[in-house]
């Protein structure tokens, strides 16, 4: 069964990865970078290394698409964490130079402290004591009051490079200045600081062969009672540093009691190869200067079996440097090995300080060459917008142009139009005033001809009436025939007026006829017409019947260019004092919401306007278009 802890341990993972696989659903914003960034960070403490690597892989993606300086650093350390502790140190290098560039961009001096101090991990564990020690101390002109772990960190390594370029008072400055800052500030770490610190010191001194003062700080760690318990590794570095200052000071109280048990508790651990080596070879000294050979030379072969094995050439050197002493008969053979391998050794660390100047150098050379290409982008940019602002803006020239051509067309055509029509009222008017002069003298005729006639047939006959002869009889059938011719020629006069009457009725619908009869000529929809009978049209205005017809034409002309109607039903009724049109198509309609209308739609709401009237059009896409115009009828002269 797990433990509590182990539960809520996997329950915060679990946690972690939900969240990261909503945020990936979630808009780009800074809020949503940021949380990437702290998922990313709690899965690096969780131990979730591929989790770690996602979700800073995730960041450099939504960071670059941002163009978000610092949190696209914050992805490239993240990055280089990662391969450091896979030992990919090329790999890891690499994107830390990256994070440098864009941490400076970004002034976040935090960052750019953390990022030179694990440069500086990377360059010592290269070897590079001289680069790893430049890189912290650029650290610590970074790091500010309330990162004290980072500034014990950079002491650290400072000390630790200076003791391996073998300038010890340098270490130990440095060492010391670790350990006040532990000290002073109570820095809590499981790994317990303080006593590296204080091993540190003690193997500073041991180097410089002040043993006796190394004992008194390897005692002083040693005498922390849960050392054993939190860091059994370090435990056991501090039990092998103090018998081998003892042994160097040829004090062998508790030996090789104190090498034996390091040695156990580091083959338990299994996970300090190269503190097993060192170990074995303090033992073997201890057996050789007890003149136990034997046991001195298996130690020693053995130790150099298990460092060939594990790979470490450092380690390879000293285990073949302590068996050359114990296996005397073979000494010249392990000399000479020895010497091959430190050769080795050095060129593959002059390699190191050369690889990394070598990275720095491409790592520049890229970004200079990325600069000159997102330059010539950038211009080819400028040149691409530049030639298509002016095609676009010849466009728009030209095809305004021809736009106001074809409004001046259509303006010269309507004009021209509305002219023909004035024209043709205007000889209606002629006729009409014809007409009436015509009528008067109907009239007149009727007056002093028919009339005349009558009261003559009239008094003829009430005189014959007084009169039975045969002449009289004779008589009255001829005034009765005159009667006939008279009622004749009255009838014919009516059938006239009549005729005349539906000529003025019927012109301005044989003008819309006509244009409904081109309607159905020249295109391809079927037209239903429907005209109220009861419309006095002879009594409408002309601008009325002008406007009527222009509704009507551009409706027409608006169907047959976008509608792709196949029926088109008009309707002309007279609805008390309105008169209605409506005008149906069921063609692929239009969107009424679009606020841009038309020169022709506005053209016919402005006519509905000059006429008092009201227009509502009504549409759907794929439904057609129904167009309602009303309007109130005024006779003339009202």
């Amino acid at each position: 069964m797990l433990k509590k802890e182990s539960l809520a341990e996997k329950d915060r993972l679990n946690l972690n990865k939900k969240f990261l696989d909503y945020l990936l659903d979630q808009d780009n914003s800074r809020a949503v970078r940021r949380s990437v960034a702290d998922a990313a960070e709690n899965l690096y403490k969780l131990n979730d290394k591929d989790g770690f690597k996602r979700a800073s892989q995730m960041l450099l993606e939504l960071s670059n698409e941002k163009n978000d300086t610092l949190h696209k650093a914050k992805a490239y350390k993240n990055l280089g964490t990662y391969y450091l502790d896979f030992q990919k140190n090329d790999s890891s290098y690499f994107h830390y130079l990256k994070a440098e560039e864009l941490a400076l961009m970004a002034k976040d001096e935090p960052l750019l402290g953390n990022i030179y101090l694990d440069i500086a991990f990377i360059k010592l564990f290269e070897s590079d004591f001289t680069g790893s020690e430049i890189s912290a101390s650029k650290a610590l002109t970074h790091f500010s009051k309330t990162n004290q772990y980072g500034v014990y960190d950079a002491y650290n390594i400072i000390g630790v490079c200076s003791n391996e370029l073998k300038n010890y008072e340098r270490a130990l400055e440095y060492h010391k200045k670790a350990l006040g800052v532990f000290r002073e500030h109570n820095l809590a770490s499981p790994f317990h600081l303080g006593a590296s610190s204080l091993n540190n010191i003690g193997y500073v001194y041991q180097n410089m062969d002040k043993d006796a003062e190394a004992i008194v700080y390897f005692e002083e760690a040693l005498s922390d009672k849960t050392l054993f318990r939190d860091n059994p590794g370090l435990y056991a570095m501090l039990l092998d540093n103090l018998a081998y200052s003892k042994f160097k000071l040829r004090d062998l109280n508790g030996l090789p009691g104190l090498y034996e048990r390091s040695l156990s508790i580091r083959d338990s651990l299994k996970t300090d190869p190269s503190g097993i080596i060192l170990n074995k070879i303090h033992l073997s000294q201890l057996y050789d200067y007890l003149k136990q050979d034997d046991k001195a030379l298996q130690i020693a072969k053995d130790n150099l079996a298990f460092a060939k094995a594990n790979g470490v050439a450092s380690d390879v050197l000293g285990s073949l440097k302590q068996t050359s002493i114990v296996d005397k008969g073979n000494a010249g053979n392990y000399f000479q090995e020895y010497i091959k391998l430190n050769d080795s050794v050095q060129q593959i660390e002059r390699k190191a300080k050369d690889k990394f100047a070598r990275i720095a150098y491409e790592t520049n050379e890229i970004i200079d060459e990325k600069d000159k290409l997102e330059q010539q982008n950038r211009n080819l940019l400028y040149i691409f917008i530049g030639t298509l602002t002016i095609v676009m803006l010849l466009f728009v020239i030209r095809t305004q142009r021809a736009k106001n051509r074809e409004l001046m067309l259509k303006q010269a055509q309507q004009k021209a139009n509305e002219d023909i029509y004035n024209l043709m009222i205007n000889q209606q008017n002629s006729i009409e005033e014809s007409r009436a002069r015509e009528k008067k003298r109907i009239a007149q005729e009727l007056h002093d001809g028919v009339l005349g006639r009558l009261f003559g047939a009239r008094l003829n006959l009430d005189s014959l009436n007084r009169q039975n002869s045969e002449d009289a009889a004779s008589k009255r059938n001829e005034y009765l025939t005159e009667l006939k011719n008279i009622e004749q020629d009255i009838r014919e006069i009516s059938h006239d007026l009549n005729r005349e009457k539906h000529a003025l009725i019927s012109n301005f619908l044989a003008i819309l006829n006509n244009l409904l009869e081109e309607q159905r000529s020249s295109f391809e929809p079927e037209v239903t017409v429907n005209i109220d009978d009861s419309i006095q049209w002879d009594e409408l205005e002309n601008t009325a019947k002008i406007n009527l017809y222009r509704i009507i034409q551009e409706c027409l002309q608006n169907i047959n260019k976008y509608a792709s109607a196949k029926n088109i039903n008009l309707s002309i009724k007279k609805l008390g004092n309105d008169l209605s049109l409506t005008i149906a198509d069921d063609g692929v309609g239009f969107s009424t919401n679009t606020k841009k209308k038309g020169i022709g739609l506005q053209n016919m709401v402005s006519r509905t306007q000059e006429l008092n009237g009201t227009f509502d059009v009504r549409s759907k896409k794929g439904k057609g278009t129904t167009i309602d115009v009303k309007f109130p009828l005024h006779k003339k002269g009202e």
